[in-house]
């Protein structure tokens, strides 16, 4: 199987900055695009970046400026580094990943979570 385990929400002030991680693991032949999602209380799940294989990025217009994407290919690993942080960006954060297994089965695979607060 695979698993996706996030880390490093918590409790930040305004104008803080946060860094989570994203460790992929199990039968994993290879990722392509891997992501973080976010979901605010009574809100759709939204995407917050991407990052292919190569290192092209997408992010959300909100977050523009303010938040980035990386990934460690080597350690099957996607990092959100987010400064300037709102009070609007609390949510729970999700990590995404388009993975191909080592038996050939292709799938999108989706994190716990973890919660980001942003208030004084």
């Amino acid at each position: 199987q695979v698993q996706l385990v996030e880390s490093g929400g918590g409790l930040v002030q305004p104008g803080g900055s946060l860094r989570l991680s994203c460790a992929a693991s199990g039968r994993i032949f290879t990722i392509n695009a891997m992501g973080w999602y976010r979901q605010a209380p009574g809100k759709q799940r939204e995407l917050v970046a991407t990052i292919t294989s190569g290192g092209s990025t997408n992010y959300a217009d909100s977050v523009k400026g303010r938040f980035t994407v990386s990934r460690d290919n080597a350690k099957n690993t996607v990092y959100l580094q987010m400064n300037s942080l709102k009070p609007e960006d609390t949510a729970v954060y999700y990590c995404n990943a388009d993975i191909l297994k080592t038996n050939l089965a292709r799938g999108d695979y989706w994190g716990k979570g973890t919660l980001v607060t942003v208030s004084s």
